[in-house]
């Protein structure tokens, strides 16, 4: 019996040996489960033009009235250390109470935060007894810039005397903003800077031209510098001209009996008989214009030229080679290499003549004919082409 009564006392001293401690799991008054979510933050973030940012968390597992230790953790070299590390930014500690929107707010200065540049950030840091949440604020550029658009298009600037336009906003977390755009070039390093005339509010609108580069001078550099009280934020840009081109590479087959035209400007297929077909194909696969467009007083025309000619994409020596040549109103897709320059008259204005090339790349005989097609040597051209 005494043996019995001393396992007994054994098994009980084991069992309370190995409790585990009870942790209260949230409930509602219905004795329901609780379940929470993490918390979440927020922030308008800082650029180079604010003076102070603002972040917000949202603490779901607080309480309204709980009181958050808030501190700003920043890459540092500790004492005696030789890496950085992301350690508190003395001095930054601050406390920010729960609202009854579970929400708490602080916000900081740049000086306080020791931001001064693009590429600068803090972590954010709330901790209090019921939840916590961190937020990275990185200070970025108020000033965005694009590289030379036209209608829309980015466009490598050519030497022609057309203008192509950067496009500028200036974004202060802050605010809309509504100071000035100061635009600078300079054709080389060494070369002295020139101010030039900005157009628009806010997106900015700086003009650039081929005219604009010296002869033998190939490099632009600009400078697009926006400011707010204090503080300023300048953008730079480097821009090579090239000798002018086509714009748009496309590719097109024509089918006998199918889709035999094609809408060089819009890069779609149609039937031969189609108002808009710039060039169509015979059932004996010569390429022509479209019966219904000729019709209408346009014209195409082509003079045979090289592979290299094509993969070199100057437009003005492939126009120069068109004036030079005999231009056909037909092409033959298997005679010499394959390749033309062609020029398309839509209407009566200037801008309606385009010049391009286009390559055969697969004859099917009595079936089809495809090429790739090189056009657009005018930026008034890319309001059209698509």
């Amino acid at each position: 019996m005494k043996k019995i009564i001393s396992l007994i006392f054994i098994a009980a001293l084991i069992i309370s040996c190995n409790k585990q401690d009870n942790y209260e799991i949230p409930t509602d008054a219905n004795g329901n489960v609780l379940l929470t979510t993490i918390s979440t933050t927020s922030t308008a973030g800082i650029t180079v033009l604010d003076e102070q940012f603002t972040v917000s968390a949202y603490f779901p597992n607080a309480k309204s009235g709980d009181v958050m230790n808030v501190e700003l953790l920043q890459l540092q070299v500790p004492s005696g250390g030789t890496t950085t590390q992301l350690l508190p930014l003395s001095g930054t500690q601050k406390t920010a109470s729960v609202g009854a929107d579970l929400k708490a707010t602080i916000s900081y200065t740049r000086t306080e935060a020791k931001l001064s540049k693009v590429g600068d950030y803090v972590v954010v840091a709330f901790n209090g007894a019921t939840d916590y949440a961190k937020q990275r604020v990185d200070m970025i550029a108020a000033t965005t810039v694009s590289s030379p658009k036209v209608s829309g298009t980015v466009v490598d600037v050519a030497r022609t005397s057309e203008v192509a336009y950067f496009n500028a906003t200036v974004s202060p977390a802050s605010g809309t903003y509504t100071g000035a755009l100061v635009a600078k070039r300079k054709n080389g390093v060494k070369s002295a800077w020139q101010d030039i005339t900005v157009s628009g509010t806010n997106p900015f609108l700086i003009p650039i031209s081929g005219d604009d580069f010296a002869a033998g001078k190939d490099t632009m550099y600009y400078s697009f510098t926006s400011k707010l009280g204090s503080y300023s934020d300048e953008i730079t840009k480097t821009v090579i001209v090239r000798d002018p081109y086509f714009f748009l590479k496309r590719a097109a087959t024509l089918t006998v009996g199918g889709n035999d035209g094609e809408n060089l400007l819009l890069n779609t297929s149609v039937k031969a008989t189609d108002a808009t077909a710039t060039i169509a194909v015979s059932p004996t696969l010569i390429l022509q214009g479209g019966s219904a467009w000729l019709a209408a007083g346009n014209t195409i025309q082509f003079v045979p030229t090289t592979a290299a000619m094509y993969a070199e994409n100057n437009s003005n020596k492939a126009i120069a080679a068109f004036n030079a040549g005999t231009p056909t109103k037909t092409a033959s897709p298997i005679e010499g290499s394959g390749v033309y320059v062609f020029k398309i008259v839509n209407g009566p204005a200037d801008k309606d003549v385009y010049y391009g090339m286009l390559q055969v790349t697969n004859v099917v005989p009595g079936v089809s004919a495809a090429f790739n097609y090189r056009i657009g040597n005018q930026y008034a051209h890319l309001s059209v082409i698509k």
